[in-house]
């Protein structure tokens, strides 16, 4: 493939990631300000915080494939984690379309505030990341891949566990 071509799916790829990065946390806070007059059939806090939780093993786990040149099942659990990350996003903008949101009242206040802060902001910041290390994958620019890689792959990582860390923490008062 030559150069030229892959700057052109870049920049075709660009727009969308920009678009995307800008428009989810749009949507995500103005769905915040709707709410739905019904309960849901489940309880989905634990869901999404499994969700998170199988998103980082999968990680860890396709960190690992990578590492043993396991390029397939790399690609493969990437791929899973993605798509556990889209499927989370849209089970707790529904949990917070349907429910008012739950206040932490234990004594580790100021640690549950650092976790669930840090975990938003970054959360917001890491898409960008992953859509970009997802694209330059799927391009096979793989050069720039492993460089936005080293750094996606501990943010990503750090809000998947942190997700577990604020459910475990805000449990107790659902």
């Amino acid at each position: 493939m030559n150069k030229n071509k892959v700057s052109r799916e870049d920049k075709k790829y660009n727009r969308f990631i920009v678009a995307l990065s800008i428009a989810i946390p749009i949507v995500v806070a103005v769905l915040f300000k709707v709410r739905l007059d019904f309960e849901l059939p489940v309880f989905l806090p634990p869901i999404y915080a499994t969700i998170n939780g199988f998103t980082a093993i999968i990680l860890v786990i396709a960190f690992i494939a990578i590492k043993n040149k396991k390029i397939v099942l790399h690609e493969n659990l990437m791929t899973t984690a993605l798509w556990c990350s889209v499927v989370f996003l849209i089970m707790y903008v529904l949990y917070h379309m349907t429910s008012d949101s739950t206040v932490y009242e234990g004594n580790l206040r100021a640690l549950y505030l650092f976790v669930l802060i840090s975990h938003i902001v970054l959360s917001i910041a890491v898409i960008p990341f992953v859509l970009i290390t997802y694209v330059r994958a799927i391009t096979r620019n793989f050069e720039s891949h492993k460089k936005i890689a080293k750094i996606t792959f501990p943010l990503w990582l750090y809000v998947a566990v942190t997700g577990v860390i604020v459910y475990v923490m805000i449990s107790p008062y659902y």
